[in-house]
């Protein structure tokens, strides 16, 4: 109907817009009606979605109002992020969203619980599918459970456990088995999709039994895939270990230790590969050098290779078209608070991978000044 073209102007404009070919009365006061509808629906999501939202649409209805995001919201450029934006995630049968979300950020109680549902819906409405959390990210496992819930068959959950599991030794079979347990009450999933064992270190991995309960849970089906998020000779083991069917590690224009070596070999055996830190914790914020370690190494890491100056793109765009492109990367974890933010990062990935001439600038300053450099974890 042609009254989809003013989908943008007010309710009050809604109601004395003619409908355009309707003659008959009860047909043009059920045309306005039905205008009202998608009107919030616009002010939940932007005009050009409504129909993947009207199809889509599975939230309960008093997520759906007009005061639940700002009033600017409905002016930000559209985005889209379908389909043709998933990857496999290696040979693990599941398929990813380019962008996945990161959890940490939604863990925190500034973060109020209904600013934090907003978000996650907003985040699977815009096409994420992934979405990565861990025991340790504070309310972030139980906000994301109980949000997605009524999407649990259109998403990918994936956690980080290991530890802190009270009255168990961390590090241990009943350690992973019991996290495991209660991070499927918190996400209230069945299964989950994607459990990594969490910076686990190396003689850790090497007894095997923290690897035996994962692919007991995985034998089980409490879990899909087992899978193991660190860095450096850690990461390493995991993935010549052939026990792990994906790896999540850091990967951004000052941290890619991983990319020399270890994420070819993982792809090369089949591996899903999640970056993390692919925005280097926006290092570049920082007039001063920051109190907190690994921002502060990215940030002294930022500064000598001097990223900026390998073209005109902002240094958030330049990072994350870096990460989300980078060679044997399956999805890319971006973390926020921000539904604005979010919208950024999904635009920014639709952009594609940066130039050649960019790469190049970029490669040639980390072989000459960052090769030696090892990843954080």
């Amino acid at each position: 109907m042609q009254f989809l073209g003013a989908i943008d102007r007010s309710a009050a404009s809604w109601c004395a817009t003619p409908v355009m070919g309707v003659t008959d009365q009860p047909a043009r006061k059920a045309c306005r009606a039905l205008a009202k509808r998608v009107f919030v629906l616009a002010q939940y999501g932007g005009s050009r979605y409504i129909a993947p939202r009207i199809r889509r649409q599975k939230w309960p209805a008093p997520a759906i109002t007009t005061r639940s995001l700002p009033a600017e919201r409905i002016e930000m450029p559209p985005v889209q992020l379908a389909s043709r934006m998933t990857r496999p995630l290696g040979t693990s049968g599941i398929a990813v969203s380019t962008l996945g979300f990161g959890g940490g950020c939604i863990g925190s109680d500034a973060l109020s619980d209904h600013d934090a549902g907003i978000l996650l819906r907003e985040a699977v409405d815009l096409g994420v599918t992934l979405f990565d959390t861990a025991r340790s990210y504070g309310l972030s496992e139980e906000r994301i459970g109980r949000h997605l819930a009524p999407v649990r068959d259109r998403v990918v959950l994936s956690t980080k456990i290991g530890y802190g599991v009270e009255g168990v030794p961390d590090w241990t079979f009943e350690c992973v088995a019991r996290g495991i347990h209660e991070a499927r009450a918190r996400l209230r999933a069945d299964v989950i999709d994607i459990v990594h064992l969490h910076s686990c270190p190396t003689d850790v991995l090497a007894r095997g039994e923290v690897i035996d309960a994962l692919t007991r849970a995985a034998d089980a089906g409490r879990i899909r895939i087992a899978a193991y998020a660190g860095d450096n000779d850690a990461l390493s083991w995991a993935v010549e270990s052939g026990r792990f069917a994906s790896v999540q590690t850091s990967v951004n224009i000052c941290d890619r230790a991983s990319l020399g070596l270890t994420v070819p070999d993982a792809t090369s055996r089949g591996l899903g590969v999640i970056a993390k830190r692919t925005l280097a914790n926006a290092c570049w914020r920082h007039g001063e050098r920051p109190a907190r370690d690994d921002v502060a190494i990215y940030w002294d890491r930022w500064r000598t290779l001097a990223p900026d100056g390998a073209g005109p793109l902002p240094a958030d765009e330049l990072a994350l078209r870096f990460a989300a492109f980078a060679p044997g990367v399956s999805a890319c974890l971006v973390g926020t608070s921000s539904v604005e933010h979010l919208r950024r990062a999904i635009a920014i990935v639709e952009r594609g991978p940066l130039d050649a001439d960019t790469l190049g600038r970029l490669q040639n300053a980390w072989d000459s000044l960052g090769r030696a450099w090892p990843g954080i974890v």
